[in-house]
C-alpha cells in the first residue's frame, strides 16, 4: 500500500474536528468584533453635540464622514431615534449599521427573498427596497421588537417547537411576516399562512412547518 493510501488527516494535525473548531473561533471572533464596531462611540457626534446616531459603518470602513448626510427621526420598535444617514440608504442598511438591528438580513438586496422583512405602519415590507428617508413619521417594527414583546412569545415558542428553521438566516423574515398576518387575521388557515409567506424564501426548505407553527401559535394567543 502506498504512502498516499496510508495517509490520514490526523497525521498532518488537520482534521474535520479541528477545522470546525477553528472556523467556529474565527466566526465568533468576527461576530464579536463586528458587535464592538457597531456599538463603538462616535467621537464626531460627541464633538458636534448632535443627538443623533451616526452609522457605525463609518468606523468599520474608516471613513471620516458622509458625503450628503441628512438627519431623520425614525420610530423603531416604539422608540424614537434620530439617525444621520445618506439619502440613498435603504431601511435595511440603516437598521443594521446605525441601530445594530441585524434581524432584517440583507441577502438578495433586490426584494426577492423576504429575509429583510419588517413591518411599517402595520404592513410587511421589504426593507432592502425601501429608503430610510421614506420612513420618517412611520412606525417600524423589527423581529427584535417582536421577540421583546411577551404577547408574541407563543409565536416564537411555536416556531421553536416545530423547528421551522434550519440555518436560521431567513427565519426573522418569516416571523415578521407571520406577525403581520396575525395582526390582521387572528384565525388564519394554513392556506392564509402560505399566502402571507409567499414572498419569503427558505433555502433549507422548511416551508411545510411554517403554517403549522403559525396556526398553533394563533390558537394559543386566542386562548390566552
Amino acid at each position: 500500500m502506498s504512502d498516499a493510501e496510508n495517509y490520514t488527516p490526523e497525521e498532518s494535525g488537520f482534521n474535520r474536528r479541528s477545522f470546525l473548531k477553528g472556523a467556529g473561533v474565527a466566526v465568533a471572533g468576527g461576530t464579536l468584533s463586528a458587535g464592538l464596531t457597531l456599538t463603538a462611540p462616535q467621537p464626531a457626534a460627541a464633538a458636534a453635540g448632535a443627538n443623533v446616531v451616526l452609522p457605525a459603518v463609518l468606523a468599520a470602513t474608516g471613513l471620516s464622514g458622509l458625503k450628503n448626510p441628512v438627519t431623520k427621526k425614525l420610530n423603531v420598535n416604539g422608540k424614537d431615534v434620530e439617525v444621520l444617514i445618506e439619502p440613498h440608504w435603504t431601511l435595511q442598511r440603516t437598521l443594521q449599521f446605525c441601530l445594530s438591528l441585524t434581524g432584517a438580513k440583507q441577502m438578495c438586496d433586490r426584494g426577492a427573498c423576504g429575509s429583510c422583512t419588517v413591518i411599517v405602519d402595520g404592513r410587511a415590507v421589504l426593507s432592502c427596497t425601501m429608503l430610510a428617508v421614506e420612513c420618517e413619521g412611520k412606525k417600524i417594527e423589527t423581529v427584535e421588537g417582536i421577540a421583546a414583546d411577551s404577547k408574541w412569545k407563543p409565536l416564537i415558542d411555536s416556531y421553536c417547537k416545530w423547528d421551522a428553521m434550519q440555518c436560521g438566516y431567513c427565519t426573522p423574515g418569516f416571523v415578521v411576516s407571520a406577525k403581520a398576518l396575525l395582526d390582521k387575521n387572528p384565525r388564519p388557515t394554513e392556506e392564509d399562512c402560505r399566502q402571507a409567506l409567499a414572498g419569503n424564501i427558505c433555502c433549507c426548505g422548511t416551508y411545510p412547518r411554517h403554517p403549522t407553527a403559525i396556526v398553533e401559535a394563533a390558537g394559543v394567543m386566542r386562548s390566552a
